[in-house]
């Protein structure tokens, strides 16, 4: 049972540790790998950065297609896959320019028209320690979290369709910021 729900009766089964997750110091060390590549690899570096800045699923973000830009919004439409809901994401200025101005040189309906593997490929390229791509997404609700402290704008970003797949960050968080109180 999770700490902070077990009275609410909910079983959370999935738990976050730091290995499920970029600590700030890999977020900084991606972010500076990301700037140091991003003229001469914009494609791979784009990718990483979305992954970062909308907590979408490694095959949310290789379905993006040109017409899911926002342009008035500066936002990217996600369409939610293994039963989470569609959503679309604000991104910060200079990522949506970048992103707009790439899509100008790809032919077709898609942003990236790469597999799956070739995503993970380059995942592992650029990485910045030995995790999953899926710690994208673990890290951008658990920022999301810590900044807003609102589990429901989580729930949304993320797409989940019931708030008990959201409450693990609301949980992990409360844990370790209670535990650093109480320890140090």
């Amino acid at each position: 049972m999770s700490t902070i729900f077990s009275h609410f009766g909910v079983d959370l089964r999935y738990q976050l540790n730091k290995n499920k997750y970029l600590l700030d110091p890999e977020i900084d060390r991606l972010m500076s790998i990301i700037s140091t590549y991003i003229d001469r690899d914009t494609r791979n570096c784009l990718i990483l950065q979305l992954g970062l800045k909308t907590g979408a699923r490694a095959q949310e973000i290789l379905n993006i297609q040109k017409s899911d830009l926002n342009t008035y919004d500066m936002s990217v439409f996600i369409r939610g896959l293994k039963g989470s809901n569609d959503r679309e994401i604000p991104l910060p200025n200079l990522l949506f320019t970048r992103l707009q101005r790439y899509t100008e040189t790809v032919d077709g309906t898609k942003v990236f028209n790469i597999t799956y593997d070739r995503l993970y490929q380059i995942w592992d390229t650029y990485r910045p320690v030995p995790k999953k791509f899926h710690s994208l997404r673990h890290t951008f609700a658990i920022q999301l979290y810590r900044k807003t402290r609102d589990l429901r704008l989580v729930q949304v970003a993320l797409g989940h369709r019931n708030i008990t797949n959201t409450m693990v960050y609301a949980d992990y968080v409360y844990t370790q910021d209670e535990l650093r109180k109480l320890i140090l």
